[in-house]
């Protein structure tokens, strides 16, 4: 059990944490990666340049590196037959007579 001073002092800390925008949580990884995922929570809680860079780096990574939606519209806008004056009409043609 922990002493009422011990519960003032947790929740002094973690409401600082929230004053500068921070949460605690808890993960379940493997132990080898203990002191990357560290590393990595401690960096990406700072406000540096360094901390965004890795941020946009790791979400890209785990995104599967895909751009913004609307890939396959941008690409077709940028193709050459944009401007290219084809006439993609064809003759309507009654069908043809199947035998049942």
């Amino acid at each position: 059990m922990t002493s009422s001073a011990q519960n003032r002092a947790i929740k002094t800390y973690r409401r600082r944490l929230a004053d500068k925008g921070l949460v605690r949580f808890e993960i379940v990884a493997r132990e080898d990666d203990r002191d990357l995922i560290r590393r990595l929570a401690r960096t990406l809680a700072e406000e540096t340049s360094e901390a965004r860079t890795l941020r946009d780096s790791v979400a890209q990574a785990l995104d599967g590196g895909d751009g913004p939606t609307g890939g396959i519209l941008a690409a077709l806008r940028r193709s050459p037959l944009v401007s290219a004056d084809i006439d993609l009409a064809r003759p309507r043609l009654a069908g043809r007579e199947v035998e049942l």
